[in-house]
């Protein structure tokens, strides 16, 4: 709580939403107003993203301002804050995920949206084509249902005899439910039946899902990341290590915690590239003109604190592909 109160302290968040009165004397003053659109209130993604934006020389009540409209765990408010950010006329927003960015093109065609991370955007009708996408949405893809196939074979390099795989993953998040089919064909292919522990907004019941995984006789648990999801990693680790179940994920911050493998795009790296985006669209780009870029670097990561707590040896060929280890 100290870590998390001190991250909005530095950046100007720890109020929370600016007040109407901020709000009123920014627009006289014709400051920017940027409207940050999540999930949920991920505090060091959205840090790095005003971190990046303070060096290209924006300052929060001098030449840019920001209202916050995060849903707390509950992607089925995204709709009324994305109208909210509409009515107040911001002059870009910004999104945390695909959910957020569809919602926010919902409520408006015509304001630019930044998407910092998100699925395939051309399949979900975001965007004509990465290169090019045409409408008033650009940013970054962070490919998470292309790097499906190699997070479930990197975890069979790590545990070469598992045969069944618990899915514990946010059922009501679209991002999810595009990764999931990802799953269920790479597992098909490599004859590993999975189970499927999908989690709703309203039970939040992640003890229930280890509780099955046990009983279904899991060898490991594959976490979909989501917005939903990123404020549970640590009940999500104390439960993996509680069933003695090994996990994979895809932001490095859940290994951190005590997860045990990760494997994809650092999220930091993409929600500082957003602000990239909104420098240029505030200098006058058209988003439709802005290319979609997808990560180049992925970064492999292991607990080797917590592989030694299952009794697990991490092959020496692994060890030496992670981009870094956790002793």
């Amino acid at each position: 709580m100290k870590r998390r109160q001190a991250l909005f302290g530095i950046l100007g968040l720890s109020a929370g939403l600016v007040t109407a009165r901020n709000a009123s004397a920014q627009r006289a003053a014709k400051v920017p107003v940027i409207g940050l659109l999540d999930a949920s209130e991920r505090v060091e993604y959205w840090a790095a993203f005003r971190q990046q934006l303070q060096k290209l020389s924006y300052v929060e009540g001098k030449n840019i301002a920001f209202e916050l409209r995060f849903a707390g765990g509950k992607p089925e408010q995204l709709p009324a804050l994305a109208q909210e950010l509409v009515r107040l006329n911001v002059a870009v927003i910004v999104t945390g995920g695909t959910a957020a960015a569809l919602d926010a093109k919902r409520a408006s065609g015509k304001i630019p949206i930044v998407m910092a991370s998100g699925g395939d955007q051309v399949s979900m009708g975001l965007a004509t084509s990465l290169a090019r996408p045409g409408s008033n949405v650009t940013g970054n893809s962070s490919v998470s249902p292309d790097l499906t196939g190699k997070r479930l074979e990197l975890l069979r390099e790590v545990l070469p005899k598992m045969t069944r795989l618990a899915v514990i993953w946010h059922a009501e998040n679209i991002g999810s439910v595009t990764t999931m089919r990802e799953l269920e064909a790479a597992a098909r292919s490599s004859k590993i039946a999975l189970q499927n522990l999908g989690i709703s907004s309203s039970t939040k019941d992640f003890a229930d899902a280890f509780s099955s995984a046990t009983r279904g006789r899991a060898e490991a648990v594959f976490v979909i990341h989501s917005p939903f999801l990123f404020p549970e990693r640590r009940k999500i680790a104390e439960l993996a290590l509680k069933h003695r179940l090994p996990t994979m994920h895809g932001p490095s911050e859940y290994v951190e915690i005590g997860g045990l493998l990760s494997y994809g795009p650092s999220y930091l790296d993409l929600f500082r590239h957003a602000a990239v985006y909104v420098d240029k669209i505030l200098k006058g780009a058209k988003p439709g003109d802005l290319p979609i870029e997808q990560p180049t670097k992925f970064e492999l990561v292991i607990n080797k604190k917590t592989a030694k707590a299952l009794g697990i040896t991490i092959p020496q060929v692994v060890l030496l592909r992670a981009e870094r280890v956790i002793e």
